[in-house]
């Protein structure tokens, strides 16, 4: 089981958590779903959903002024100073919607949007590290921001994070990059040119589990909508759903990869 203990390196997808309008609903539909042992976190009605227990992902309650604005997951990116990587968002063209701020003593965040409008979070650990277990079933396993300004977005995270990306698309028929971190080849998440699909910008969270076709199943049974998948992929056997109460999130299992990885960009 794949687990850590110290805070991730400044650029990784350190942590996720939805925001919805009713946590107490989210948290019994992601319990059934991923076996979630989901723990009040004694702050602000917060949710900590736990695996073996370590923390796995976030369940909250939209601010009161954005109850009109879609139910999302977010994903939080390491820093080592919040503040710091606030200003860079800003020079390098993006929104920070508020300044960092203390979360008690378990951390110092804010939450922003790239230059083509796809939200994040960062996040400074102090005593919540992020995801204390990752890559197995009922954890988060990959990250990837769905924008129809790829190039604009590449430059941006760049600026930010000192990101270098790898094209693995054909460039035509899937535009596609994975990115990692200053010095390291190592893969942390992805990129893909959703241009021609018409959707608004944002970052997918991607759940593994040990049976696509079994969660997709269970997650209609419990009021989701499946609107990709089942399919198979060089990655894995994946879908994607939109919960009840609308937030979209990916599952995988990367034991079920079929075919090659595109290549030629």
């Amino acid at each position: 089981m794949p687990t850590r203990d110290e805070p991730w390196p400044q650029g990784t997808p350190c942590w996720v958590d939805c925001q919805v309008d009713d946590p107490a609903a989210a948290r019994t539909f992601y319990s059934a779903l991923f076996g979630w042992d989901i723990q009040d976190a004694g702050a602000g009605g917060y949710l900590m959903a736990m695996l073996d227990g370590r923390p796995a992902a976030g369940i909250g309650s939209k601010p009161d002024d954005m109850r009109q604005m879609p139910s999302v997951w977010t994903t939080y990116f390491a820093a080592e100073r919040a503040d710091e990587i606030a200003e860079r968002v800003t020079k390098a063209g993006g929104q920070v919607f508020m300044p960092p701020f203390d979360v008690l003593d378990v951390g110092r965040m804010f939450v922003a949007a790239d230059q083509t409008g796809g939200a994040f979070g960062v996040w400074e650990a102090k005593r919540h590290i992020g995801a204390g277990v990752f890559n197995q079933h009922g954890a988060y396993c990959w990250n990837e921001l769905h924008t129809p300004g790829y190039d604009q977005a590449h430059e941006f995270y760049t600026s930010v994070f000192g990101w270098n990306y790898t094209e693995i698309g054909d460039g035509v028929n899937f535009t596609y990059s994975t990115f990692s971190l200053p010095g390291d080849k190592h893969e942390v998440g992805g990129m893909m040119d959703a241009s021609s699909l018409g959707n608004p910008p944002y970052w997918l969270t991607w759940i593994q589990v040990d049976d696509a076709d079994g969660t997709l199943n269970k997650a209609t049974e419990l009021g989701a909508k499946v609107i990709m998948g089942p399919d198979d992929s060089p990655f894995g056997r994946m879908g994607i759903l939109q919960a009840p109460q609308g937030e979209v999130l990916g599952v995988i299992d990367p034991a079920k990869a079929v075919g090659e990885v595109p290549t030629g960009a």
